[in-house]
């Protein structure tokens, strides 16, 4: 039995890839007005910004993609899986609750907050005990993962409080966590077949 269907890399692939494509599109629609150093995502996505529709569509099918490859990663633990699947609900719950053009909006900070914490999460709740298995699953390399998205998320925080590269921090940390379902999926796709009866024994 495989550690990861085939079509986990797929999901898992697109994702990191449609953030980035979905966020550059609608940039390019918002015009020269918008600066992607000090202004959010979310600004993008507000209910009538020029690339409204094109990034609900991302963030519709970035959430998919996150549900695909929590299913498909059999190989790591159902906490993990469960937290990465709520991160995909939460994308999508963000179409739902856009952002507005000016001003704050509680239910839309709420389920912003919710993702990134369900995100930062996944990758613990994902890992194994066991020293064997996929490097991406196991403790280290998660807690690493799991620690730098919390720091990504104080960055974030930070500069939307001063009004600093709120735009930047938000990039970096979204993409971050758009990477690590890939670096999972690739880690037990590529996990030599001989080792993975004893990885089931263990873990």
């Amino acid at each position: 039995m495989r550690l990861a269907p085939w079509w986990a890399l797929l999901s898992s692939g697109s994702a990191p890839l449609l953030l980035v494509g979905g966020w550059a599109t609608a940039e390019v629609l918002q015009g020269p007005g918008y600066n992607p150093v000090t202004q959010t995502i979310s600004i993008l996505a507000a209910y009538g910004a020029p690339g409204y529709w094109v990034m609900n569509a991302m963030l519709v099918t970035l959430g998919t993609c996150y549900l695909a490859t929590a299913r498909g990663l059999k190989a790591a633990r159902l906490p993990g899986r469960l937290a990465l699947a709520g991160g995909g609900v939460s994308a999508i719950a963000l179409t739902i609750f856009p952002a507005p053009v000016r001003g704050g909006n509680f239910p839309h900070g709420t389920v912003v907050t919710i993702g990134f914490a369900l995100m930062a999460a996944w990758p613990v709740l994902a890992a194994h005990r066991s020293r064997t298995g996929p490097w991406a699953l196991q403790f280290p390399a998660s807690i690493v993962a799991s620690a730098l998205m919390v720091l990504g998320a104080g960055w974030f925080l930070f500069e939307l409080q001063s009004g600093g590269a709120a735009g930047v921090a938000e990039r970096v940390l979204t993409a971050a966590q758009a990477l690590w379902p890939l670096l999972v999926v690739t880690s037990c796709l590529h996990y030599p077949v001989r080792e993975r009866s004893e990885s089931r024994e263990t873990a």
